[in-house]
């Protein structure tokens, strides 16, 4: 957006290491056209890096944001949905009343409920078990069903047109698109979520976006659909 865009005056401080589930949210945050200072905290690494963030969000978990009226916000779907609310003039979402608004409504809590919460056991399997043997089925087993996830969804969307959406770029994309980087990775999500594949690959080329990819979570789209 132009820098003459109110939101270009709003400073916002964002807890989350590249690739992590801030990165939608800075995505969000690049094409609204607001100041982001960022602070890298991967919390999947240690303790310690836990222990970095839980002052500001005591569930010990990334994103975490800090609005221009230092509230903190955290949960990435929430984030997303105001975000998108608080900027109308981005058109990052439809508008409440929007007949679109449902629908939006729908995937953007799935997201998290059905897929992001998962990574919780991925990210430290035992949390849940200690036997290695059982650590390794659950890697197995959630994988399978972050796909089957990814399926269901692309099954029961709209054929994109050319976004989850319609004819503009939304918070569900950009949703979607940082999400299907991630386990089981790009190669599988393209081959269960065919519709949806057509939509990250052109998000993943967004001009507007491209110096964000480079610099917060580089991806080559040629690389990751040839990995297994």
């Amino acid at each position: 957006m132009a820098s003459s865009s109110p939101a270009s005056e709003d400073r916002y401080i964002l807890y989350g290491a590249p690739g992590s589930g801030a990165t939608p949210v800075h995505a969000a945050l690049t094409l609204i056209g607001a100041q982001v200072e960022t602070v890298d905290v991967a919390t999947w690494e240690s303790d310690a890096e836990r222990e970095r963030v839980s002052k500001v969000n005591p569930m010990r978990q990334v994103p975490a944001l800090v609005l221009p009226s230092g509230e903190v916000m955290t949960e990435s779907a929430a984030i997303l949905l105001w975000l998108g609310d608080r900027y109308p003039e981005a058109g990052l979402c439809p508008a409440p009343g929007d007949p679109l608004r449902a629908r939006y409504l729908r995937w953007m809590v799935y997201l998290p409920a059905a897929i992001y919460s998962l990574f919780w056991v991925r990210d430290e399997p035992t949390r849940l078990t200690p036997e290695p043997a059982a650590q390794a089925v659950m890697l197995e087993r959630t994988a399978e069903r972050i796909a089957q996830c990814w399926q269901l969804m692309d099954t029961q969307i709209d054929e994109p047109a050319p976004y989850l959406l319609g004819e503009k770029i939304s918070m569900l994309d950009l949703y979607v698109t940082v999400l299907s980087r991630w386990t089981p990775q790009r190669r599988r999500f393209y081959r269960v979520a065919p519709r949806m594949a057509r939509v990250v690959r052109r998000v993943d080329a967004d001009p507007r976006l491209a110096e964000f990819w480079a610099a917060r979570f580089p991806f080559s789209m040629d690389e990751e659909a040839k990995k297994d």
